[in-house]
């Protein structure tokens, strides 16, 4: 299922992994070790974003920070782009963050 998230043009490997975070399973140009330790990555930046929108939340006393929706981590040449339980790495110049934003939307509602 999550496999075809490498048709999107620019993604090089994509990662599913669980709550805890834990490696599921992973496609792509990386080996399966550095595939757990993007989904590490992931998993606890996931983490950092939710705590920073629940701070946000408190603060403001505003509706719509919570849950977070995703996020992106761009970098020169790749981007890490993340929607609940799965990461993908990106290469900026082959592929559009819109695009894959939208198409990890759609995978990870599966």
């Amino acid at each position: 299922m999550i496999k075809r998230m490498l048709a999107v043009d620019g993604v090089n490997v994509i990662c599913e992994f669980r709550d805890d975070g834990s490696f599921v399973e992973g496609y792509g140009m990386l080996p399966e070790e550095h595939m757990m330790g993007l989904a590490k990555f992931a998993h606890d930046y996931k983490r950092i974003v939710q705590g920073n929108a629940d701070q946000l939340s408190m603060f403001t006393q505003m509706n719509g920070w919570t849950p977070p929706g995703g996020w992106i981590v761009r970098g020169e040449r790749m981007s890490v782009c993340s929607i609940g339980n799965l990461v993908c790495l990106v290469d900026n110049e082959e592929g559009s963050l819109t695009e894959v934003m939208a198409e990890l939307k759609d995978v990870s509602s599966m």
